[in-house]
């Protein structure tokens, strides 16, 4: 790939560092731990490190509550593990992206304690504070996702401050262009250290409505589907007013502008809006703002080729200057090998079949780890929980600490799966286990191995990479598509369900690549024979 476009169908392996490798012995993963199985990330055949965030924080969201942007939490190491982990992996010819979670802050980080003290000091306005109403309560209805109002009061100024998320994640002013400013020298101070790119976490958030205008109701039907459980006050509002405002354009445009001062590098907006995909067509368009984008529209419980079709397909109409990105899992939703199973039971054969299907759709990819082995959702006891959002929200919605227990390195007796010597952060499920590295190297037929083999395959074939979508019209379960690149057309053909299916063929073949070891179809004249989580790809013409 083109140095400049590298990220066009990239693979991106996200790695969640508290649970990747520890490498001291306190429970907890860090930067050394990645270093340590670099050479497992390579196997893989993946483009670029996606790191969730390892900057200085206390830990009330997981370092999504970030104290100093320009330091690394001893946790996880220290600025030259980092240097060495860029180091590492640029010898290995793989990018490292890194999370920047720009809309907040800690409300530990120093210009938030300024800020707190009175009304009249340097950085009073590097918050979102308001007034209370008459009556002494918030200023409007907005919502926090983690459950209750987003209004916050602070006794010292005397008013409340905005947190779209925990108590705890006061958000940025960015009205303010100083706010602005000082959040892009924190993006610059990664750059000069050598990242090739950023995951930019809720970067529809940036902005509020400067009214505050309250947000309306919606109603009952309207609220499932964008990864809120149902018993989560925030689904019950349209959030016209608390984030994605237009304002958000023109900051997109500071941080892509700084972006082209260090060719080769690229932003990945993480998307969550009343209609994400118009906004990530928005946020990609023209050249001048994000690289890539991509929401929880395939992070959800939908499974079925209509489903996955039509928001392709409307992501298609509607970017048509932009890069999409998709992604199955990360460390937010349940792990897809379990949301998607179709008897509650991880199905190799559809483990293996959906990483060929979402690497195949037009864009790049995010791959979250644990994903290559088909681990399914882990069983995390009350008593364990660590999440905030599960605590909360307990027994019916259990959290995101399910998708965020530890790697499973080892099955051969030792102490958690190889992960650590000392007792994890989250227990290592005894599923997971069976599942670990060194069961599934050895075994040709694995899920990790098909997953190795299937990015190899791709990588030769740039229709794969860079290539147009066109989807065919098929029936449940079965989804197909051509990509197209020059004069090559490939069909690729996915079977959804766990029966044989049957599917006619409307082009000739030209050349079939039956070979893969995970297929398992056959085609007979024009009639393609698919067995349960199969899958099929062909030159036609």
């Amino acid at each position: 790939m083109a140095q400049q476009q590298w990220y066009k169908g990239a693979v991106i392996y996200q790695v969640y560092p508290r649970s990747f490798q520890d490498s001291n012995n306190d429970g907890i993963g860090d930067l050394k731990g990645i270093i340590n199985r670099i050479d497992y990330i390579k196997s893989l055949g993946v483009d670029a490190i996606w790191i969730s965030p390892f900057f200085k924080s206390p830990m009330k969201d997981f370092g999504y509550d970030i104290s100093d942007y320009r330091d690394i939490d001893p946790l996880f190491g220290d600025l030259n593990d980092f240097d060495e982990l860029i180091d590492q992996a640029h010898k290995r010819d793989i990018k490292i992206i890194i999370d920047q979670v720009l809309s907040h802050t800690s409300d530990q980080h120093q210009w938030f304690l300024d800020s707190r003290e009175n009304q009249n000091n340097d950085k009073s306005d590097w918050y979102v504070w308001a007034d209370s109403k008459e009556d002494g309560t918030a200023p409007n209805n907005w919502l926090s996702i983690f459950g209750g109002g987003a209004w916050q009061w602070e006794p010292r100024r005397g008013q409340y401050y905005l947190h779209n998320f925990l108590t705890e994640q006061p958000d940025l002013n960015f009205h303010n262009p100083e706010v602005r400013n000082a959040v892009l020298d924190n993006v610059e101070f990664w750059l000069k250290k050598g990242v090739d790119g950023f995951r930019l976490d809720a970067i529809n958030f940036c902005y509020h409505d400067a009214q505050l205008r309250d947000n309306p109701a919606k109603p009952k039907d309207k609220r499932q589907g964008r990864g809120f459980s149902e018993d989560n006050p925030y689904a019950f509002q349209y959030h016209y007013y608390n984030n994605t405002q237009p304002e958000n354009i023109e900051f997109m445009q500071d941080i892509r502008a700084l972006l082209n001062k260090y060719p080769g590098t690229v932003s990945l907006g993480e998307i969550s809006s009343e209609d994400s995909l118009a906004t990530m067509a928005e946020y990609t368009q023209g050249g001048d703002k994000l690289h890539m984008g991509y929401s929880f529209e395939l992070l959800t419980d939908d499974y079925s080729s209509k489903y996955i079709r039509e928001t392709v397909q409307t992501l298609e109409q509607r970017m048509l200057e932009g890069w999409p990105c998709w992604a199955f899992s990360n460390h937010d939703v349940e792990r897809v090998a379990s949301r998607w199973s179709q008897n509650g039971e991880i199905d190799p054969a559809q483990c293996k079949m959906l990483t060929a299907l979402l690497a195949s759709l037009r864009g790049s990819v995010c791959m979250y780890q644990g994903e290559e082995l088909g681990l399914g959702e882990a069983s995390v006891s009350f008593e364990d929980l660590q999440d905030p959002y599960g605590i909360t929200f307990w027994p019916n919605f259990k959290g995101r600490d399910g998708c965020r227990t530890p790697m499973p390195w080892e099955n051969n007796g030792s102490k958690h799966a190889g992960f650590s010597n000392a007792k994890p952060w989250l227990p290592v499920d005894n599923a997971h286990t069976q599942s670990a590295v060194s069961v599934q190297d050895k075994d040709s037929e694995s899920i990790l191995n098909a997953y190795r083999e299937f990015m190899a395959w791709r990588k030769e074939h740039a229709v794969l990479l860079e290539g147009n979508i066109e989807f065919i019209d098929t029936a449940e379960p079965i989804l197909a598509f051509y990509r197209t690149l020059n004069e090559q057309t490939m069909m690729c053909v996915f079977n959804l369900a766990g029966t044989n299916q049957t599917f006619e063929l409307s082009k000739t073949v030209t050349e079939a690549h039956d070979s893969l070891s995970h297929c398992n179809a056959t085609l007979e004249g024009n009639t393609l024979s698919i067995s349960g989580f199969g899958c099929y790809f062909a030159f036609v013409n």
